[in-house]
């Protein structure tokens, strides 16, 4: 009953729905004309709809508009406060990321922030997401006397880039890379035009090319799959998707997507008869721990009295926003007249074994002997002293059965049984 149970809150945690391949998502995109011309966030539901997805969105996009704006716009911060996004899209204007660091810094990056964390209050599992823009098709002639970098496509093009990959990493936040997407296809297609007129906005390719992107960030899904061509070539519309598996869903991590789900992490010190256990765990908020012995907790670092001396399996679940992580650890509890602050905390795995049976711990291991034992007591193996993290120890020559390891770590003796496959 207990496994049964351990399994369904797993699954439960862990948001296991996944019966379909289509899915709807919910985005509100915040930003100024280059997101409003062409209509981005309807060309981008419509290429969603042609592949079996539903994307419901909502937009600000005042000409003009900047973070800054954003940040005290009413209407903005009342689409935001909806809080029933799965992300929220911001755009800054066209040139402020690509300005000196000194003026970004103070012009830029504290709205950024300041949106993220509204995003957050109104709704922690919102995921905010950077729009990255690209450089004028000739670099920015207005700026260009003052701040030669910009006076390139290129030199606009990498700042814009570099400045909009910050804003993400210190907001824990995703980025759509348009701008990056635009420079692959200038580099590799060079037959589409992605400019309008004023070589500032996108042309309806532009455009297209940036609703496949965020196609790609919101389903986490390969563009090539869209099959609307939204009145394009069909070359150039296949191209643009091809760029926009390329850049965006070939390196998705590069782009923060599943860098910030929940990582299971602890450590356990005894105190008299009590495990303490310290809490390490990354992007998450929600805890359940099973201790090994019939007894659990929900409590963020708790403390555990066991009853009897022995070797537990410690089981913790670290969970938000429907994405769990799990981790299992071996602890060795100690009799309290004998127990020292640090318990040794190891993974002994895989059990049962085939080729090898390795030994892992987050603190250095001094094994002074470890040894192998058949079940009926006789020294099959010995390994010898040994020191690391992480301890191999081949027994490919061993045949099926049960046995037992032995090993002493620092004054400490532990035995643990191993199956042999």
């Amino acid at each position: 009953m207990k496994t049964i149970l351990l399994s369904l809150i797993i699954i439960l945690l862990s948001g296991a729905t996944v019966l379909h391949a289509q899915y709807t998502k919910r985005a509100l995109f915040l930003g100024n004309s280059y997101t409003g011309v062409n209509n981005l966030p309807a060309m981008t539901a419509t290429l969603a709809n042609s592949t079996g997805d539903t994307l419901i969105y909502d937009s600000n996009t005042p000409g003009g508009y900047t973070l800054q704006g954003h940040s005290t716009d009413p209407t903005s911060m009342a689409k935001i406060q909806q809080a029933n996004w799965d992300y929220v899209i911001l755009q800054e204007q066209s040139q402020k990321p690509s300005w000196p660091l000194s003026q970004v810094m103070t012009d830029v990056f504290p709205y950024a922030a300041s949106l993220c964390n509204s995003i957050r209050q109104a709704n922690p599992c919102t995921r905010p997401m950077f729009y990255m823009t690209w450089g004028r098709k000739n670099g920015d002639s207005y700026n260009c006397p003052n701040w030669p970098p910009v006076c390139t496509y290129e030199g606009m093009d990498s700042l814009l880039n570099l400045r909009y990959r910050m804003m993400g990493d210190s907001n824990d936040a995703y980025v759509s890379p348009v701008g990056a997407v635009w420079h692959y296809i200038r580099n590799q297609y060079k037959g589409i035009e992605l400019y309008a007129a004023d070589e500032s906005h996108p042309s309806v390719a532009g455009s297209y090319a940036a609703a496949c992107t965020f196609y790609t960030l919101i389903f986490q899904k390969d563009p090539t799959q869209i099959g609307n061509d939204y009145g394009l070539d069909p070359v150039d519309a296949a191209n643009i998707r091809n760029a926009s598996k390329i850049i965006a869903y070939d390196s998705l991590s590069k782009w923060n997507v599943g860098r910030y789900v929940p990582k299971a992490k602890f450590a356990a010190t005894q105190n008299a008869d009590t495990i303490y256990f310290s809490n390490q765990s990354v992007y998450a908020n929600t805890y359940f721990w099973d201790f090994g012995d019939g007894n659990s907790s929900i409590q963020e670092n708790p403390a555990h009295h066991y009853t009897t001396a022995g070797i537990y399996q410690v089981i913790l679940i670290a969970s938000k926003c429907g994405k769990a992580d799990t981790l299992t650890k071996t602890i060795q509890v100690v009799p309290s007249s004998i127990a020292q602050s640090e318990v040794l905390s190891y993974s002994i795995y895989p059990n049962p074994v085939s080729d090898f049976i390795i030994l892992e711990s987050d603190e250095t291991m001094d094994m002074q002997f470890i040894e192998l034992y058949s079940s009926d007591g006789r020294l099959v193996k010995s390994f010898g002293p040994q020191k690391g993290k992480t301890i191999r120890l081949r027994c490919t020559d061993l045949s099926k059965g049960v046995y037992f390891l032995r090993f002493q770590n620092g004054d400490k003796i532990y035995r643990h049984k191993i199956i042999k496959k």
